[in-house]
């Protein structure tokens, strides 16, 4: 489970920093933020990538992120009670 969440806080800070770039608030020239963006794509994008293919062309708006997020806690939950299940 502690897994699964600090999965969901790499894609929400992803995604924030994705915006932060988008609107030139932080400079990708630095080494430390181009070496962060370049290890939180890696981590994320992979799973983002397969949501994208499936979704529509909303413009600039991606909300696979979203759905991303929605997906884990539901997969959360179905894996907190089946162990509460196996437990009792």
């Amino acid at each position: 489970m502690i897994a699964i969440d600090l999965y969901i806080w790499l894609v929400i800070i992803g995604a924030i920093l994705s915006w932060l770039v988008a609107f030139n608030v932080i400079n990708t020239s630095n080494q430390l933020v181009y070496l962060v963006l370049d290890f939180l794509y890696r981590i994320t994008e992979p799973a983002l990538r397969r949501i994208k293919r499936f979704l529509p062309n909303l413009g600039g708006i991606d909300i696979s992120p979203v759905i991303l997020i929605l997906g884990l806690i539901f997969i959360q939950m179905v894996l907190a009670n089946v162990h509460r299940a196996l437990v009792s």
